[in-house]
Formats: C-alpha cells, sequence, structure tokens
C-alpha cells in the first residue's frame, strides 16, 4: 500500500480550492467575503489579528460552518458567503478551506502565505 504523504494531501488539497493572494483576499472581504482566522490564541495575541476576521481555530471549525450544530457560528454557516481560511503560512488552511469544499461551501479559499504575508505585505493587522 502506497503510503500519502502530507505533500499528498496539502497538493491534492489545492486542485479543489481557490488560493488568494493578500491583495486578493483583502479585495474579496471588501466585497463581503469572510476572512477566518484559524490560528491559536497565542499566535493571535503575538502577531495581532486581520480587522473584521473571525476566528475560529481548526479544531472547532467543523461545528462552526454547520447549521445544525450545537455551537454553530451564523456569521459562518452561510454556504453562500466566501470564507477565506487564514493559518500562519498557507498550509493548514489549504486542507481545512477543502474540508469546506467537501462540505458544501464551494466558493472556500485560503490565503497564500497565510497571515504571515498577509502582515508582509503591509495590510492592516490589528495589534
Amino acid at each position: 500500500m502506497k503510503r500519502t504523504t502530507i505533500h499528498d494531501l496539502l497538493a491534492a488539497a489545492r486542485e479543489r480550492i481557490t488560493r488568494l493572494t493578500p491583495d486578493e483576499a483583502l479585495e474579496a472581504q471588501t466585497q463581503g467575503a469572510q476572512i477566518v482566522d484559524t490560528r491559536d490564541s497565542e499566535d493571535r495575541a503575538r502577531e495581532g489579528v486581520i480587522p473584521g476576521s473571525i476566528h475560529a481555530p481548526l479544531s472547532v471549525l467543523p461545528w462552526r460552518v454547520d447549521p445544525t450544530a450545537e455551537f454553530t457560528d451564523n456569521r459562518l454557516n452561510d454556504q453562500a458567503t466566501r470564507l477565506i481560511i487564514v493559518c500562519n503560512d498557507g498550509y493548514s488552511s489549504s486542507l481545512a478551506a477543502a474540508m469546506l469544499v467537501d462540505v458544501g461551501f464551494e466558493n472556500a479559499a485560503d490565503l497564500r502565505g497565510g497571515f504571515r504575508a498577509w502582515s508582509a505585505g503591509g495590510l492592516p493587522v490589528d495589534r
């Protein structure tokens, strides 16, 4: 049996999602897309957050987007809303966005390079 590596999973995920540059993500946000920050609280406190983003750690993201779940987040559970997933560097966000596609968020995307690319690009950050 062939071993599947994380690189294989990442490549397969990225074939099924849209990947946005930081500038494209900012533009999408101004047009109604919701940026979802999956980073842990320590990273957010240390590095800052994207203004207007919603914090939904990876461990709870599936429950936040499911309108039938007890812990749903009404800001995130409408499949018509474009969700742009952000992690630190743009790896786990690709896997999370692919999961969202699997549960019906056809327009789910992730941020190339993650929060650190956003910040390095000089885009707005709340500290």
